[in-house]
């Protein structure tokens, strides 16, 4: 079926006029970033091999990234800054050629602030397996044809590795600072128990130290979601012609998870019983308010990512388990001998305080503030992306420690 995307497709207080125009018409079969687009601010690492958990071998993968800053004469004053889910190396800028929307993290990063560009040089990599630049499902194979379903499968581990071939490619011995929130907290805990000497600080944001069953299973539907999408065609889309991607399960998936990201409170507050365009939701047309939202934002979500790299990333994030062929989970965070911060929100209900309690009891560094950092906010698991001061505050009394 067509896939065109209405202009009526959010509330309109909550969104411009330039976004508006942007999601009229049929979007690509993906979203992702390709050879030929613009490039943009990225950069590329040099092409590597990876030995991948599951036994197999990636070949000729490159990782894109962003940086901000200089780096000193000494290499000392390096901060990586990893991504979650949906993310990527565009963490602080503004939306234009080659980057679809704004970062990510804007107003964390630059002169004079949390991350001050004035005093560290700020790197993000897109993650193995997503679609902004790094290779993944929708990059060329040796044959020329995109790896689709056939990319191999990739563990948290795996990602964390292709970080320290990057750093190793910079240069880098030590990273001042390593932060990561959700799926990229995941990569942090991970770097710093397998080499804990090359991370002086360490900031673990809404992040667990394994995925839960019930955690599993949101991430299961949400798959089934965009296998469920006849154009999905068991990944080999990316022949099909605008508008006929698998855009309504990928966009599904989207909805799904957002109902996780943000919390119960934050949705009621926010939206109520409240009406799209002022049109009953008793009739055919009409629609409540936070429906319109989760349109808007499935919509939004397949213009700029690919589905193959959802099942990617999301089954990576399934196998996290720092414990794993590590003895124990407790055992793994003591391993951790850096200065650590670890923070949650109290309304995250994706992951909620029990796993960064589990953190900060076990590893063996010191701990920021001397005890797990909560914030209090009403925005749920998105709490780590919104709340810009508490978390700014908290990351700069961390590095400058």
């Amino acid at each position: 079926m067509d896939f065109q995307i209405s202009e009526d497709s959010a509330p309109s207080e909550f969104i411009s006029e330039e976004q508006r125009r942007q999601l009229v018409g049929r979007p690509p079969a993906t979203g992702a970033w390709l050879v030929g687009d613009p490039v943009g601010d990225r950069k590329f690492s040099e092409v590597f091999n990876l030995d991948l958990e599951s036994g197999g071998r990636l070949e000729g993968a490159r990782l894109a990234y962003e940086t901000w800053g200089e780096i000193n004469s000494d290499r000392t004053n390096a901060i990586l800054v990893l991504h979650a889910l949906t993310g990527d190396s565009h963490t602080s800028g503004n939306a234009g050629d080659g980057h679809p929307t704004s970062g990510w993290w804007n107003g964390l990063i630059g002169p004079g602030l949390a991350l001050d560009t004035d005093k560290y040089f700020v790197i993000t990599p897109n993650v193995l397996g997503g679609c902004q630049g790094s290779t993944g499902p929708s990059s060329l194979d040796k044959n020329g044809r995109e790896y689709g379903p056939a990319f191999p499968q990739l563990t948290i581990r795996d990602q964390a590795r292709s970080f320290e071939l990057l750093a190793e490619q910079l240069g880098i011995s030590q990273w001042h600072a390593v932060i990561g929130g959700s799926m990229a907290g995941m990569h942090a805990l991970e770097m710093a128990i397998e080499n804990s000497e090359s991370i002086a600080r360490l900031a673990v944001l809404a992040a667990p130290p394994f995925s839960t069953s019930d955690q599993i299973a949101l991430n299961t539907v949400q798959l089934e979601a965009i296998r469920s999408d006849s154009n999905f065609a068991a990944g080999w889309y990316y022949e099909a012609k605008p508008g006929f991607g698998p855009h309504k399960g990928l966009a599904l998936a989207r909805r799904m998870a957002l109902l996780n990201y943000r919390s119960p409170a934050e949705l009621n507050h926010r939206f109520g019983r409240t009406w799209q365009s002022q049109v009953s939701p008793l009739t055919e047309r009409g629609k409540f308010a936070v429906e319109s939202y989760l349109d808007f934002h499935g919509n939004k979500f397949v213009r700029r990512f690919d589905a193959n790299s959802y099942f990617t990333l999301v089954n990576a994030m399934n196998s996290h388990d720092v414990g794993r062929d590590r003895e124990s989970v407790e055992s793994a965070l003591s391993k951790i001998t850096c200065r650590t911060l670890v923070l949650g929100l109290d309304s995250d209900r994706l992951f909620p305080l029990s796993g960064q309690r589990i953190i900060a009891e076990h590893i063996s560094g010191a701990l920021y503030g001397g005890e797990l950092q909560v914030i209090q906010s009403e925005f749920g698991h998105d709490g780590f992306l919104i709340e810009i001061q508490e978390v700014g505050s908290r990351l700069k009394g961390l590095i400058e420690s």
